[in-house]
């Protein structure tokens, strides 16, 4: 897959895949894989490494392969999306390894579930994107998942010097997520949403943390973990059948809740052919197409922009967006994502803004269309 990352990157990553070779994707189908919505599932732990200690005879590793198989099962029913595992059984995958997977099958998710743990009564689901961690308590969750390195032969050279245990080490970690940030926190939060209101999940929030395995990989990423299986009643839950059935399905729903909000499912592609391409447009509505975001100020020229001409940017905080085009016609801007995409920005989606204000594409398609 092509990015916004340049050379150097690409060879960054490309050093990556070529050092992986002791696990190969798992995956339901080689077949159009291009012409689908690849999504990566990776259930954490396995193997010698079992994840997070508990009291009640309950095995992280075990809890996250059965809710990231039932997802998987559901996913596949889906003839736009390939599912690649990164194990769908009891074996050790070092975290390099994992990120390897989802660079090789050059995905547009990368999905790792998990089980909490604390040495209190602590309950309740979070999902975590790559960042800085904003407190101690999310520095130490990603530091014990991080701390599976330790159980890697020549992890030293793998990891290059990195150190779970030290803020310094994760400094660096948000550089090469940033493009994605947005896309990670959209589902992110489409995940804890779900559980949340239709689990009735205690809502521990979308936080930001320096998950290696996240780092490395170079789509939309999240780390789910999906309760404390210290906490007894929560530890029974994610144990159960039930609970793993629920949990998968919203999940499940999250992703393609994430992909309609993009406009890259099948619902989309059947949304465009019901008006025979004819003009769709939206008189209170600017739509453009977001190709990309990052902290620099790129200079708005073509050869920037793999080509494309008319590109703008904005800035929120501390971060510029670049997006192509500008219309109310909506018929229009499909045809702009549709090059964009052919151009190389592969993830690159719609966007609506209304007076000025960002606006859910959902949203900006209730109003009147001329």
């Amino acid at each position: 897959m092509k990015k916004a990352y340049g050379l150097c990157l690409m060879l960054f990553f490309l050093g990556i895949i070529e050092g992986f070779s002791a696990s190969s994707p798992e995956k339901n189908s080689d077949q159009d894989k291009d012409k689908k919505f690849t999504v990566v599932l990776d259930a954490g732990h396995g193997g010698k490494d079992p994840g997070r200690p508990t009291s009640y005879g309950f095995t992280e590793k075990e809890i996250a392969l059965e809710i990231v198989l039932q997802v998987g099962k559901l996913l596949e029913a889906n003839k736009n999306i390939n599912v690649v595992y990164t194990r769908k059984t009891d074996v050790f995958l070092g975290l390099k390894e994992r990120a390897a997977i989802a660079n090789k099958a050059d995905a547009d998710l990368f999905i790792s579930v998990h089980c909490n743990a604390h040495h209190t009564q602590a309950y309740g689901a979070e999902t975590y994107v790559l960042g800085l961690h904003k407190s101690d308590a999310n520095f130490n969750v990603a530091k014990e998942e991080n701390e599976v390195i330790f159980l890697e032969e020549n992890y030293e050279e793998h990891y290059e010097g990195f150190n779970p245990s030290s803020p310094e080490s994760l400094i660096g970690l948000t550089l090469l997520q940033e493009e994605y940030l947005d896309q990670s926190i959209l589902l992110a939060k489409k995940i804890q949403d779900n559980f949340t209101h239709t689990l009735k999940r205690r809502n521990r929030g979308v936080k930001q943390a320096g998950f290696w395995v996240l780092h490395n990989t170079y789509m939309p990423s999240v780390l789910i973990e999906t309760g404390f299986i210290t906490h007894r009643k929560e530890g029974f839950y994610l144990n159960s059948k039930k609970g793993q059935k629920e949990v998968s399905t919203e999940i499940y729903k999250a992703i393609l809740s994430y992909a309609k909000a993009l406009g890259i499912d099948e619902v989309y592609a059947e949304n465009t052919s019901q008006k025979n391409n004819t003009d769709r447009i939206y008189p209170s509505v600017e739509f453009s197409v977001q190709l990309a975001a990052s902290s620099k100020a790129i200079e708005l020229k073509a050869y920037n922009f793999k080509g494309l001409k008319g590109v703008h940017r904005q800035k929120e905080g501390s971060l510029y967006r670049y997006f192509y085009g500008k219309t109310s016609n909506y018929t229009e801007i499909q045809q702009q994502l549709k090059a964009a995409k052919d151009s190389g920005y592969t993830d690159a989606y719609i966007v609506a803004f209304k007076d000025g204000t960002k606006i859910s594409v959902k949203d900006a398609l209730k109003t009147k269309a001329k």
